[in-house]
């Protein structure tokens, strides 16, 4: 092998842009640090007021936002909710704990989201719920699904982990379904290491989440002066998050502008360096259609084959430069098969995974670093690789 330059480049790593530990400091020093505190309400605020939805609930995770939505769903035994299978276990996980069967529809090969040509047809007299997932932060076509819904009147609950602030026809995702939810992971733009939020955009449904969120319990009308003592009166769970965790993302909601200028800069970066290259190698970068407005949330790159990316995978990691994978199609894993997944169901997505590389994209990756990247990428001689010699 070469003598090659090695490199210091992780795929992800999380970062502090302003006052995060200074408010986890005062969060700390106030007394107050459980859930719904100051700082857990000021997320909801800035959250509320940005999206201009009727309630946000911060949540210790995307997983238990979508948990809750199939609470306030009443899924039962028997019932049907549709997702992509081009997704995180979490997005059937959550419906599948109450009892629901996951029926998977396949992605687009453009913008790898749910293929709302496919949606219909799925459609049953058991459907409780549509889960679109808008991957990349790129969005679904909303108005053939929201339509779709309509016309069978089932609930749509946006998988949102990926497109905070993204816009689908100049709208916000997350404000299209009757929940929406979001992640805060170490992976996502806007982080606190793990968390997530409940996006509720019908109002009839606030109340019962904040008791679902409390355990169960009506404590959140107790502390407005509601009623003069609280008590158990429905089925619930402890979804808050702790305000040390909700003081480190109000940090991070703060610098939004600086994060997204940040984000966009290294997106634009791969895409612009990375065109000419992956035209001339048969290379599909990512598609965002004119009428999304993207959340720069990652960079991908579809390979022509599977023994093409893990060449590639293991080029990049000989000289320190971390690439991954992504989904692995759930109609085909363990759990999916037991549902009725059979190969062959979502063909899109059983290819798309094999060939899905995605590029390393943190907030503070540097230029130097992003060229480094796309030199090692051009490098790459499929014919000589780690796995070839």
């Amino acid at each position: 092998m070469k003598n090659e330059k090695m490199y210091d480049i992780d795929f992800n790593r999380p970062t502090i842009v302003g006052k995060e530990l200074f408010y986890i400091s005062q969060a700390i020093h106030e007394g107050h640090s459980a859930g719904d505190a100051a700082f857990t309400k000021k997320c909801h605020a800035y959250l509320e007021q940005a999206l201009q939805v009727p309630r946000v609930l911060l949540t210790t995770s995307c997983t238990h936002a979508l948990e809750m939505s199939a609470l306030l769903l009443d899924i039962q035994p028997g019932d049907e909710v549709i997702v992509p299978s081009f997704t995180f276990v979490s997005t059937p996980n959550a419906f599948v704990l109450r009892g629901a069967k996951p029926v998977f529809v396949d992605i687009r090969p453009d913008t790898l989201n749910m293929d709302e040509t496919k949606l219909e047809q799925l459609i049953t007299e058991r459907t409780r719920a549509i889960v679109p997932v808008h991957y990349a932060g790129v969005g679904c076509e909303m108005d053939t699904i929201c339509a779709i819904a309509s016309k069978y009147n089932i609930p749509i609950v946006e998988d949102n982990a990926h497109g905070l602030f993204g816009k689908y026809k100049g709208r916000y995702l997350g404000t299209f379904g009757t929940f929406a939810t979001q992640s805060f992971h170490e992976t996502k733009n806007f982080i606190c290491g793990e968390g997530g939020a409940l996006i509720i955009n019908d109002s009839r449904c606030i109340e019962r989440a904040e008791i679902i969120r409390e355990k169960g319990t009506n404590r959140s009308r107790f502390f407005r002066g509601q009623v003069d003592k609280y008590t158990w009166v429905d089925i619930g769970s402890s979804f808050l998050i702790s305000d040390l965790l909700a003081a480190f993302l109000y940090a991070q909601l703060e610098a939004r502008d600086e994060i997204q200028a940040k984000r966009q800069k290294i997106w634009h970066y791969y895409n612009d360096h990375l065109q000419d290259w992956a035209e001339g190698k048969g290379v599909q970068l990512p598609t965002v259609p004119a009428h999304c407005e993207q959340s720069y949330h990652m960079f991908y790159m579809l390979l022509p084959s599977l023994e093409y990316r893990q060449a590639l995978i293991s080029h990049l990691k000989a000289r320190g430069i971390l690439a991954v994978f992504h989904y692995l199609p759930l109609n085909l894993s363990d759990m999916g098969r037991k549902y009725g997944g059979r190969a062959g169901d979502c063909p899109v997505t059983e290819d798309v995974s094999d060939r899905l590389l995605r590029l390393p994209f943190y907030n503070d990756l540097e230029e130097a670093d992003l060229a480094c990247v796309v030199q090692a990428i051009k490098e790459f001689d499929p014919w000589y690789s780690p796995l070839a010699s």
